[in-house]
């Protein structure tokens, strides 16, 4: 078999894997406009009389805009500390030279080896004792130390190694502090990494389930995934109408990852060919 054969084989499998993959998407968005008769009689075949109906009572059902309200708070203030904190961090430990850099740069990987699961009755009691419970401010906090913290500084770190000393002895040469070295020199090169780093805790955040419903009580604070949960009948379900909220849930994501994604694509691959 030549080579031109055997890449139209790799290909043809490729694109079969592809195609089912995308099997259930397509079932999802499918039958967002379809009648719970249709849907169920006909699940994977094209709507024969497509309605809007359903999205209009799914923004209805999940208080759309109350709980995309709630999301982005959380999204932005704990991306912002993520990116300003884990930058700061990493720079520290890159640049120190003493042991007490090494160590801990060794606690903060702790916590990519030991599962959040582990640590939720101990942050609860936290959490009650520092009256974070059913606060915005409190699932930030721990979306930014409990979780997320240690991939951000680990990939911050490998980038940072990438860049040549050079340019920060010019900048002692000039006078600059480590505060106007980092912030005017130092991380106006990490913007491939900051993207990067942007967009996987932001997917983490906005995906993140549990800690919302553990931490946030009140319906009015509910995000968005606590919306859809919230309307899983005990008995039965109206699938017609829970489809539409889970599109609704991750559209948001999606249309920030396809606008995004060319950053995110550079800044992994600089940290992979360059760390």
């Amino acid at each position: 078999m030549n080579k031109k054969a055997k890449n139209g084989l790799w290909n043809l499998l490729f694109g079969a894997i592809g195609a089912f993959m995308l099997v259930p998407i397509y079932y999802l968005v499918v039958n967002t406009f379809k009648t719970p008769e249709e849907a169920t009689f006909r699940p994977l075949g094209l709507p024969m009389n497509p309605t809007f109906q359903n999205y209009a009572r799914a923004l209805e059902a999940m208080n759309f805009l109350r709980a995309l309200r709630n999301n982005l708070t959380i999204l932005v203030f704990a991306v912002l500390f993520l990116v300003i904190l884990s930058s700061m961090a990493a720079y520290a430990i890159v640049k120190g030279k003493s042991k007490i850099s090494k160590l801990m740069f060794a606690i903060f990987m702790v916590g990519l080896i030991i599962p959040f699961q582990t640590t939720i009755i101990p942050l609860y009691r936290i959490a009650v004792g520092l009256r974070m419970m059913n606060t915005l401010p409190g699932v930030i906090i721990i979306n930014v130390f409990c979780i997320n913290l240690s991939l951000s500084i680990f990939l911050f770190r490998g980038f940072i190694n990438t860049i040549p000393t050079e340019l920060e002895e010019a900048a002692a040469i000039d006078g600059c502090g480590v505060l106007k070295t980092f912030w005017g020199i130092m991380f106006p090169l990490l913007r491939p990494i900051i993207a990067t780093v942007g967009i996987l805790n932001a997917l983490a955040v906005w995906n993140d389930f549990m800690t919302p419903l553990l931490f946030l009580q009140s319906p009015e604070k509910n995000v968005l995934l606590q919306e859809v949960h919230k309307n899983v009948g005990p008995f039965a379900t109206n699938w017609t109408v829970f489809l539409p909220m889970l599109v609704l849930s991750v559209l948001p994501m999606v249309i920030i990852y396809l606008i995004l994604q060319r950053h995110i694509i550079e800044g992994v691959v600089a940290g992979a060919v360059k760390g």
